[in-house]
């Protein structure tokens, strides 16, 4: 019913006009003295032709409403898929779309063009840089002192902000794949804290873990980064008592004793570049570890939670779905 009265409504100006052509003619005939009947019988021959035109035209314009819809739900569409034009400036509107879809399709071709320069060249750097990063490890591999230690948790920092900034870029490219499989998580998440045992050793946290005996259906190069950055958070939030790591029910959980968070930045916490009161008070937060981490997990099929009490600690929930988990 209103696809008809939207169709009433496009062409008032025809139905008014043959509304008045028709009482015209009743006009005339009544100042030409033409009987009444004659005129009725011109009208309702007209009328049923009318309604019988209108009726098909009505059609396929209900047709044609119905196959654009169709084509809106479609998440690709060529032009050449549009219903054949009805007239002339139907047609020129074609052809504008057919211009407007080349120009955007010029746009999405630089746009990619670009990005895939973009991330060449920051794969590049990253490389090239770790060259020297990678000789100082080595230059200060047997110096004992504690400035070389200071300067060996610096250069590791180095190391990790190169490639936190690699992931970024890897991320926002349309290039970027998933390799899924099932992951042993107890070996990923040894290797993680293997990567950190200096900077536990170093701050004198200990690190409290029992083996999970479980496997995901994930990408293992990205969950290892999210689980790098949850840990590299907590290691710098927290200067005493310790860190966990735990399975609770379908979800790893990463506990710290460390400064917490305010109950009002919680819900903002994974956005880009929010980095609350405690980076107001830790002016080397950057909020952008946190914030990729929710964007990959999302990517992956899992989720993020995280609760927290100020200078009580913070917990983060790696959520898992239960069909992705298997017990080994």
């Amino acid at each position: 019913m209103k696809i008809f009265l939207t169709y009433l409504n496009n062409y008032k100006v025809p139905v008014a006009l043959w509304i008045l052509f028709g009482l015209i003619n009743i006009f005339i005939g009544y100042l030409y003295q033409v009987p009444f009947e004659r005129s009725l019988l011109w009208l309702a021959v007209c009328g049923f032709i009318g309604i019988a035109a209108a009726g098909f035209h009505f059609y396929n314009y209900y047709s044609r409403h119905k196959s654009l819809t169709f084509h809106q739900k479609q998440t690709h569409m060529e032009v050449q898929q549009l219903p054949l034009p009805g007239n002339l400036i139907e047609s020129d509107y074609q052809d504008l779309l057919e211009k407007l879809s080349a120009a955007h399709s010029q746009l999405e071709n630089t746009k990619a063009e670009n990005e895939q320069e973009i991330l060449d060249y920051f794969t590049m750097w990253v490389h090239q840089i770790k060259i020297p990063i990678s000789a100082l490890h080595l230059i200060l591999q047997d110096e004992d002192s504690e400035v070389t230690e200071e300067m060996k948790e610096q250069l590791f920092k180095i190391d990790q902000y190169v490639e936190l900034i690699l992931q970024y870029v890897r991320l926002g490219s349309t290039s970027t794949d998933y390799h899924f499989q099932k992951v042993d998580l107890d070996t990923m998440i040894r290797e993680s804290l293997k990567k950190y045992a200096s900077v536990f050793i170093r701050k004198k946290l200990p690190v409290r873990y029992d083996k999970i005996d479980k496997r995901i259906v994930t990408d293992s190069k990205w969950l290892s980064f999210v689980l790098e950055q949850i840990l590299s958070n907590a290691l710098k939030y927290t200067n005493e008592g310790s860190i966990s790591i735990y399975l609770d029910e379908n979800a790893v959980v990463i506990e710290d004793t460390g400064i917490g968070i305010r109950p009002e930045d919680i819900p903002r916490v994974a956005e880009s570049n929010f980095t609350g009161f405690t980076g107001r008070e830790h002016k080397s937060a950057s909020g952008i570890g946190l914030h990729l981490s929710k964007q990959i997990l999302a990517k992956l099929g899992h989720q993020i939670k995280i609760e927290s009490e100020p200078k009580k600690g913070t917990k983060v929930f790696i959520v898992f779905d239960d069909k992705q988990m298997t017990t080994e």
